[in-house]
């Protein structure tokens, strides 16, 4: 039995402008949450300086984080969806669209 799906993502290769402040990561992140048609509870997102930050929304199927490293093009993504309710695989997908990486790592773990 299935309760969850949960993705990890390592995306490489990403512009540096997507990952240097929060106000563009906590933009992007609610867009898959809309998009997916996940359901928001909360957030919490912190601007690393001088560039870099990190951002965790909880959902009410689970949550999804982020974290960057723009001087190594880089971001952490963790999505987990639990039950029938969300898509974490299309919530990754979505992002994937909005940050456009050179390479994508992914593992899906069914919880």
């Amino acid at each position: 039995m299935v309760n969850g799906i949960h993705v990890l993502g390592n995306l490489r290769g990403v512009k540096v402008e997507l990952l240097e402040k929060v106000e563009v990561i906590r933009d992007i992140m609610r867009k898959v949450v809309k998009e997916a048609e996940l359901t928001q509870f909360g957030e919490t997102f912190h601007q690393f300086e001088p560039v870099g930050a990190t951002g965790v929304i909880l959902l009410g199927e689970s949550h999804f984080s982020m974290h960057t490293w723009p001087e190594d093009n880089f971001a952490a993504v963790d999505i987990f969806t639990c039950g029938n309710e969300g898509n974490a695989k299309l919530a990754f997908d979505i992002l994937c669209k909005y940050m456009k990486p050179e390479k994508v790592e992914e593992k899906i773990v069914e919880r």
